[in-house]
């Protein structure tokens, strides 16, 4: 039930999948909106604070969330499903993951320019490892904006995908992520059903 098996996901790896996409479509939207109030805005620092330190921990779930899929092998891959398919599902992770490392690390920078620790929270703080390059915050503010645009882009595309596999294709791809287990059709029977 923790761990995954041959037909699905476990109830880790459903929680750290859904909670890392709940985050990050949270960040995007809270780092949208800050850039847009003023000085005198009471939520100006407040919200900075906030996506700061949501960032940090959505950085260890991540980690997390890579460290347990490396020891916890994933599902064995639908049957029905091309050759092309699974390439195409595994670059997306691998890009996925990418992606969230480097929006992160942006942020981190952008946070560190002036050589002030990231204050999580008041639970602990991230030092600034680098510090003072010319220009840091806004080279790296517009990277930061550039690199989430684009995970939210492909995020976006991998839940169509999903979707896709559901409505259309019918198979259970939707279903595993989901924490739904369900047997597992044969080959021919996947097959078949493409077809029809």
């Amino acid at each position: 039930m923790w761990r995954n098996t041959d037909d699905g996901y476990g109830v880790v790896a459903v929680v750290l999948h859904w909670l890392v996409a709940a985050v990050v479509v949270g960040l995007f939207s809270l780092g949208l909106w800050m850039v847009e109030l003023t000085y005198y805005d009471a939520w100006y620092r407040r919200s900075t604070d906030i996506h700061k330190g949501v960032g940090i921990l959505l950085f260890l779930v991540v980690l997390a969330r890579l460290g347990w899929r490396l020891v916890n092998p994933r599902p064995v891959p639908e049957p029905a499903h091309s050759r092309l398919e699974r390439i195409a599902a595994a670059l997306t992770h691998v890009l996925l993951y990418v992606l969230l490392f480097a929006v992160m690390t942006a942020g981190y920078l952008i946070s560190t320019a002036d050589g002030r620790a990231v204050d999580v929270f008041g639970l602990f703080s991230v030092p600034a490892t680098i510090a003072g390059l010319p220009g840091q915050a806004d080279i790296a503010g517009d990277f930061h904006l550039a690199l989430a645009i684009a995970l939210i882009a492909l995020a976006a595309v991998h839940a169509i995908a999903a979707l896709k596999h559901h409505f259309i294709d019918r198979d259970r791809t939707l279903l595993r992520i989901l924490g739904r287990r369900t047997p597992r059709p044969s080959r021919s029977a996947a097959h078949s059903r493409r077809r029809a």
